[in-house]
């Protein structure tokens, strides 16, 4: 019992140090992205430098200046932006690792999606985040002379082969958080394997005396501008896994292609605030429309998941089931194992979320998490491990009508 509760502790101290991380390394990128746009060029610089902005915060001012390549000498204090975003993907990993790996039979693995072995599927999790990489680097470097425009559309495509695969592997909460892990992953190895080494190529040559290539700047800039626009999406992605009409749609996949639009929207919107290009307000019109189309979306269930109305003749046996009582039945045989005060779930002490559902008061007080999570989602039981039948699933959601009317 006493490693169920360190077990958890670790689980809460990892999720807690992923968002101090990720709260770090998004506030830096979003500051250096709006610091780059904002730069104003002015005819009295020196040679080499391609702006300057003035900037007020905490009582005092701020003059800052951004060099084409480098500075002709190099100062002592230089400091690096590196440790953010490693310490955000490690620990995202991490929480990975022990979330999904180490509950691999409830979160990771749905028999309805795709009926595999724990080994198979957290193997596919792996080598899909690091294949993932090799993809985009590369197809980075073919565009890095060309269109960019051209590049993200081309990267969208791909990201959304990506999505659709994840949703016919893994469940759907699975699906979404590999996804959002995946364009995290691509985020962070840019600065690993691309932004840091061409800033210490830089470094170096400064130091031997050389004249730095350009080069390495414009392919750092390139990296660092597809974070900025990747970072909303993932956000979004990883605290959709607590809203299961998001991932348990049809068009889950769909859903987050449409979020990934959306957060480019409205980065967009910022950015040219920034960039002293106006304020295009339209992004926001758009992003409000794509919402609804995603709202939309979610309301459609998967097949399996949808019982033969032509068969389920509510008689009086179903008749007798829509009832408090009929309901209370249900949840008993279906969800009482794990959300009770002393679970019978194998290594589980304390029901999940708190939530007990033991009694018709407590169905009752839980009438409406019961309607979202085991009625029109399947999110309840976790990878339907009490084999809740979709028949079951039609008299709760009848039930919670009815009463709601």
């Amino acid at each position: 019992m006493f490693e169920f509760y360190i077990w958890n502790w670790l689980e809460l101290s990892v999720r807690w140090f992923h968002v101090v991380a990720g709260i770090a390394w998004v506030g830096s990128s979003f500051y250096f992205i709006a610091l780059d746009l904002g730069l104003r060029k002015n005819s009295s610089h020196s040679k080499g430098i391609e702006g300057e902005a003035w900037q007020v915060h905490g009582g005092g001012f701020y003059h800052l200046q951004k060099y084409n390549v480098a500075p002709p000498n190099l100062p002592d204090n230089l400091t690096w932006f590196k440790w953010e975003s490693y310490a955000t993907w490690l620990s995202g990993f991490a929480l990975l690792s022990i979330v999904y790996y180490g509950g691999a039979e409830m979160f990771l693995i749905d028999v309805d999606v795709l009926d595999i072995d724990v080994f198979t599927a957290v193997s596919i999790s792996i080598v899909s985040l690091m294949l993932g990489w090799v993809v985009y680097n590369t197809t980075c470097k073919f565009f890095l002379s060309d269109s960019q425009t051209g590049l993200m559309i081309l990267l969208f495509f791909i990201l959304a082969i990506v999505s659709y695969g994840y949703t016919e592997v893994f469940s759907g909460r699975a699906a979404m958080i590999h996804i959002g892990a995946f364009t995290a992953t691509l985020m962070s190895a840019n600065v690993f394997f691309i932004i840091i080494p061409n800033q210490r190529i830089v470094v170096a040559d400064l130091k031997a005396g050389k004249v730095p290539d350009s080069i390495y700047g414009k392919v750092a800039k390139q990296r660092s501008t597809h974070n900025n626009y990747l970072t909303l999406p993932v956000l979004f992605l990883m605290i959709s896994i607590h809203y299961p009409l998001v991932y348990t749609s049809e068009f889950n996949w769909v859903i987050a292609l449409i979020i990934f639009l959306t957060g480019v929207l409205i980065r967009h919107f910022f950015n040219s605030q920034h960039a002293g290009k106006g304020s295009p307000y339209w992004t926001w019109a758009v992003t409000v429309m794509l919402i609804f189309i995603a709202i939309f979306l979610s309301t459609y269930r998967p097949e399996h998941l949808k019982p033969d109305l032509d068969e389920v003749k509510f008689n009086d046996e179903y008749g007798e089931l829509i009832s408090l009582a009929g309901v209370t039945e249900i949840i008993s045989y279906r969800c009482t194992m794990c959300h009770a005060k002393e679970p019978l779930w194998d290594n589980m002490y304390v029901p999940p979320k708190g939530v007990i559902l033991e009694t018709s008061d407590d169905v009752l007080k839980y009438a409406r998490q019961i309607y979202i999570h085991a009625a029109i989602s399947n999110s309840m039981p976790p990878n339907n491990l009490s084999a809740m039948e979709p028949e079951e699933r039609l008299i709760l959601a009848k039930w919670y009508e009815e009463i709601k009317k």
